[in-house]
């Protein structure tokens, strides 16, 4: 327990006093958010933000790192395998991200990679990932592998496994999901990351969530010592659960310190890099702790805004040239209603508490239906 309140504490700490210091590093470099035209016409608001200093999914990334390591050995808990994984995700994501938003702040133009270069780089992270994942060489003592070859949704799902089809045609389903997983969750964040501290206090409360998942399991995994008869049949086979409680509290604890200086009105944005490794993290915290349909509820938030965009698409295409939204995501169809900027963010972190809490809910009701 001491390990996750100093993971979170340290990390905290990190990007709620050291931000200010970045931010000036950010300025000299000439870090400044581009804004579409198009968008700075529809809406002068965010015309206005040209130039804040973006891509500080850095910090919260680095604070995620320090407080991850620092947090985990001080309280003798070193990193594992599955801890590492998570980590994985999270920079890697954020990379793809980096190199979006760098091209775009050096041409300062609103064009970084195109869409498919994008996915081709979250194919590249979330692939070897799944790979070690599924490694036999990081089995623990009972046996377990970080991730599972199953679709899970509280846990495992015995009847949807991929193995059952073969070994090679196995393999490739099961990388086809997890890439499947990642790049959605990665892209959906991207897509709600629109206005001050929405993604950032979206993302607290849907890797919050995760962290209470996984220190659930912590306490009722199969393999721990004390374990009542009785609550055997509802226990868990994750692998780690403890450590992603652990790296999962780091990261809140740094996305809380940046939200103190991301709040409207933001002194820094994150930028792709912070949004693509917000869904990083939480697609291997779906993926690792064997929840992942239950994922759709835990971060619907993050459902809603790529949504949205479908819903305009079709409806576009159906209608042929009418338009379901004044402007796709839904967020930016409620600025053009006239719904104050930080309005819309707090309400859509209500959304975000509620999706996630009902997800626990379900995730410790089923845990009540089988002891």
């Amino acid at each position: 327990m001491r390990s996750l309140l100093m993971a979170a504490a340290i990390s905290l700490s990190f990007t709620l006093f050291l931000t200010p210091v970045f931010l000036r590093l950010f300025r000299k470099w000439g870090w400044g958010q581009v804004i579409r035209t198009p968008e700075a016409i529809e809406n002068p608001s965010h015309g206005e933000k040209r130039g804040t200093p973006t891509m500080g999914g850095t910090i919260f990334i680095a604070g995620t790192v320090v407080g991850y390591l620092v947090g985990g050995y001080m309280g003798n808990n070193p990193p594992t395998i599955s801890g590492w994984l998570v980590v994985w995700m999270m920079v890697g994501f954020g990379a793809v991200g980096f190199i979006d938003d760098f091209m775009k702040v050096r041409s300062q133009r609103s064009l970084g990679l195109s869409g498919w270069r994008k996915i081709l780089g979250q194919v590249l992270v979330a692939v070897p990932f799944g790979i070690a994942a599924l490694n036999p060489a990081f089995r623990d003592a009972a046996g377990e592998t970080p991730a599972s070859p199953y679709v899970s949704i509280f846990r495992d799902v015995p009847a949807l496994g991929f193995m059952s089809l073969g070994l090679i045609v196995g393999w490739i389903l099961y990388l086809l999901w997890i890439t499947f997983i990642g790049v959605a969750f990665s892209n959906s964040v991207n897509v709600t990351d629109g206005l001050d501290g929405l993604a950032a206090g979206a993302g607290i409360f849907v890797v919050g969530a995760y962290s209470l998942i996984a220190f659930w399991q912590f306490q009722q995994v199969c393999t721990g010592e004390g374990l009542a008869p009785a609550l055997q049949p509802a226990c868990y086979n994750t692998r780690d659960p403890f450590d992603l409680a652990i790296v999962s509290a780091a990261f809140i604890g740094a996305l809380v310190g940046f939200l103190w200086w991301n709040a409207p009105k933001a002194n820094v944005f994150m930028g792709d890099v912070g949004s693509m490794s917000i869904g990083g993290v939480i697609a291997a915290m779906a993926i690792l702790t064997r929840t992942e349909l239950l994922a759709v509820l835990v971060a619907g938030v993050f459902v809603i805004a790529p949504g949205s965009v479908i819903l305009q698409r079709v409806y576009f295409k159906l209608t042929r040239g009418k338009r379901l939204f004044l402007m796709s995501p839904l967020h930016h169809h409620l600025e053009m209603r006239g719904w104050p900027e930080i309005t819309i963010v707090v309400r859509m972190w209500i959304i975000a508490g509620m999706l996630a809490i009902s997800g626990i809910g379900l995730f410790y009701v089923e845990w009540l239906s089988r002891t």
